[in-house]
């Protein structure tokens, strides 16, 4: 945990004073180790980011005042659209979008996504957003990811995709392509990464028929897992892939 997250929800003294008393209290205690009077890296989800310090420890209890002055770092180039992978993947692919610093993730359907997969706990609102928080606390963000759970595969591309992409290019991941991804990754875009086996080819023509344009990822088969890291690693902000 690199940041500790408030939220406008906690219980606010006033306008900069907050007591927690929650598992982000006992990080504090237990984990930092921290005293008071020690000055903590802090943020407000959807806000600002600062210093939080330690006026008081008291059964479990830890009283901050803070100052939030710091923007959150900024947000990735890519969106994702992201064929639904199996459930024990779910946890980790959260992490790693709010990791990344990713504005919005679309879970969409496929050929070969399982039925079985859109029943998953995973997908509940409440573990979608403690897999979120853990990735920004992680990374030392206040901004968490926006998760779209779309179940049906033609009516989003035909109907969706295009608003979505906004402008912006929109790559399909296809190991046949003749282009890299690597070789278009240094504006704003749609990258969409199919499941295990990749898209069918029905899918990838339609996509294709709409908006988007194939690159592949490289000459090896990756699990989905890699193949997002992949994607997102090569275009942070600041960086200028090639």
């Amino acid at each position: 945990m690199n940041i500790i997250l408030l939220s406008p929800n906690d219980h606010w003294l006033d306008d900069h004073s907050v007591l927690l008393i929650d598992e982000r209290a006992i990080h504090i205690c237990e984990v930092l180790k921290s005293n008071v009077g020690d000055r903590l890296r802090v943020g407000l989800r959807d806000g600002l980011q600062g210093y939080g310090v330690v006026q008081s420890i008291q059964a479990g209890a830890v009283h901050l005042t803070v100052d939030l002055h710091d923007p959150p770092p900024p947000r990735h180039r890519f969106d994702l659209i992201l064929a639904l992978p199996r459930p024990k993947m779910l946890r980790r692919i959260f992490r790693a979008v709010a990791e990344f610093g990713v504005n919005d993730l679309y879970l969409i359907n496929s050929a070969r996504v399982e039925k079985s997969y859109w029943q998953s706990p995973l997908l509940k609102p409440d573990q979608i957003d403690h897999a979120l928080i853990a990735g920004m606390e992680r990374s030392r963000d206040t901004i968490a990811p926006r998760v779209h759970c779309c179940p049906r595969f033609r009516p989003f591309v035909e109907d969706q995709l295009t608003q979505i992409c906004a402008g912006r290019p929109c790559w399909i991941a296809d190991m046949d392509a003749p282009e890299a991804l690597s070789d278009s990754s240094t504006t704003p875009a749609v990258v969409m990464i199919g499941p295990e086996g990749g898209f069918v080819p029905f899918e990838i023509d339609l996509a294709k028929k709409i908006i988007a344009q194939s690159a592949h990822l490289g000459q090896r088969v990756l699990s989905v897992d890699t193949a997002i890291t992949t994607v997102l690693a090569q275009a942070l902000p600041g960086s200028n892939a090639s």
